[in-house]
């Protein structure tokens, strides 16, 4: 029996909101797992990228807040819960930036290094292919919609690929070769996203805009 319009756009919201709780619970777990490797090992960029998911994680409730309300309301504009979630987003992302930024100085200046980055090779690469499953299905899911909001989400989730990407080389590079200052100017790199994902988080909390992914 063919589902009618009303059913298929249930279902659709339905696995909307299953992939927004996904990762939820995967942001909350890297986040766990990077901080813990990332202090162990004394690796900086390893750590800010579990911080930089924890802040994730909360950027995610606000789009399962988002996909929920729009089941009742689809062109609604943002409500207050989610430009609050927006705006304390954002100012994590920069407080995340100055803790970055500090530390990434201090570590070049004494000249710390890492004992391993084995672990952040590890995350990164399953963060990489866990994103991009997660672009691929939000995409589909999106289109199917037609929905603004959750396809400005799957292309919002790129940057956590781009920051995956840094993580990789950083944590790989250094296992290579063990050359100083590689694990600062890693940092230094996810400080940049940062600084460009809380940027983007005030100025969606300040409109009716849901993406500013241009960057």
């Amino acid at each position: 029996m063919q589902l009618n319009k009303t059913e298929s756009e249930k279902k659709l919201y339905s696995i909307a909101l299953g992939l927004a709780v996904f990762t939820i619970v995967y942001n909350l777990l890297e986040g766990i797992v990077a901080t813990y490797f990332g202090y162990e090992d004394e690796t900086l960029t390893l750590f800010g990228f579990g911080v930089d998911s924890f802040i994730e994680m909360i950027s995610g409730i606000g789009i399962a807040h988002m996909i929920f309300r729009m089941r009742k309301h689809p062109s609604a504009s943002w409500d207050p819960f989610e430009r609050t979630a927006l705006r304390v987003t954002g100012s994590a992302f920069y407080l995340l930036v100055a803790g970055l930024v500090i530390s990434a100085i201090a570590i070049a200046v004494s000249g710390q290094k890492p004992e391993t980055t084995f672990w952040g090779v590890i995350i990164s690469l399953i963060s990489i292919v866990v994103m991009l499953v997660l672009i691929h299905w939000k995409i589909k899911v999106g289109k199917a919609l037609k929905s603004e909001p959750i396809l400005a989400d799957a292309s919002c989730t790129k940057v956590c690929i781009y920051m995956s990407i840094i993580l990789l080389a950083s944590s790989g590079l250094y296992e290579l070769t063990h050359l100083p200052y590689i694990d600062a100017a890693g940092t230094l790199g996810l400080a940049w996203f940062s600084y460009l994902e809380g940027k983007e988080c005030f100025e969606k909390a300040e409109s009716n805009t849901h993406c500013h992914c241009d960057h």
